[in-house]
């Protein structure tokens, strides 16, 4: 089976790509390949970030590498967290981590008035490989910011990211919200140059 360098140690990320890519190529982290990639992330966009956390991946293993960046941007926090949506609380002293990102936005959204709300999420993917030129794959998805998290599943932001009919990413089953969310679009826009470089015997 034809094998793809995922550059992330997010188990959420890791579960939707292979969900979505089923079975044709098996999906594995840094960690499984004794890789250490440590990637500082100082771009000024997800898709600079995205291709500087694949190319750094791809030649740490001689193979196809991809990377997502994504996140989260607010309306009426001029598009924050934005690319620091992963150190958002960190960077304002205020901890670190999902829940404390979780936290600081809803402090910060405290006194938002419900109809002004809106956000969106957005997602770059990255797929490098050496000897090729890395192609970014793109998907956003507009939702609005919930008053306190709900659902037991995602992570993230997604307990107060809420969908188009009220429920936040969270409250989603895989599927489903594989098929609405900023990376899974993203995904299913690179699925189709993944699985020809599986075909073209690329990594064998």
């Amino acid at each position: 089976m034809t094998r793809l360098l995922l550059a992330t140690a997010n188990r959420g990320k890791l579960r939707e790509l292979r969900d979505l890519l089923g079975t044709a190529i098996e999906v594995v982290t840094p960690e499984q390949c004794e890789l250490s990639l440590d990637v500082e992330e100082t771009g000024q966009t997800f898709a600079d970030n995205a291709v500087l956390k694949a190319e750094a991946g791809a030649a740490a293993c001689g193979q196809i590498c991809v990377a997502d960046d994504s996140g989260l941007c607010v309306d009426a926090l001029g598009g924050a967290p934005g690319v620091h949506s992963a150190r958002f609380a960190l960077l304002a002293g205020r901890g670190q981590g999902d829940e404390a990102n979780r936290r600081h936005l809803l402090e910060k959204m405290a006194a938002i008035d419900d109809g002004a709300r809106g956000a969106e999420f957005r997602c770059a993917i990255a797929v490098a490989a050496p000897g090729r030129q890395t192609r970014v794959f793109t998907g956003s998805c507009r939702g609005a910011i919930a008053r306190a998290p709900r659902g037991g599943d995602g992570f993230g932001y997604d307990p107060l990211f809420e969908w188009r009919d009220g429920r936040t990413f969270a409250e989603l089953p895989l599927a489903e919200k594989q098929q609405v969310s900023h990376r899974g679009q993203a995904l299913r826009a690179a699925a189709p140059y993944l699985l020809e470089l599986a075909r073209s015997n690329f990594w064998r």
